[in-house]
C-alpha cells in the first residue's frame, strides 16, 4: 500500500512541479520500512519538500 501512496504522491505533487520547471526527468522513489505507518499527506509533503530543495523554482 505504501508504494501505491508514494506513486500517487509523485504523480499528483512532484511531477507537476518538475513540469512547471521544464524538467524532463525520471524519478525513482524507494519505500523504507518506516514509511508504512506514515499518512499520505506527510509522505506527499516530504516528497514535495525534497523536490523543491533538489530543483528550486526559478525566481
Amino acid at each position: 500500500m505504501v508504494k501505491r501512496r508514494l506513486k500517487e504522491a509523485v504523480r499528483r505533487e512532484v511531477l507537476p512541479r518538475l513540469d512547471e520547471r521544464s524538467l524532463s526527468l525520471d524519478v525513482l522513489v524507494r519505500a523504507r520500512r518506516e514509511a508504512y505507518g506514515v499518512p499520505f499527506a506527510v509522505l506527499a509533503g516530504e516528497l514535495v519538500d525534497w523536490a523543491d530543495a533538489r530543483w528550486p523554482a526559478s525566481s
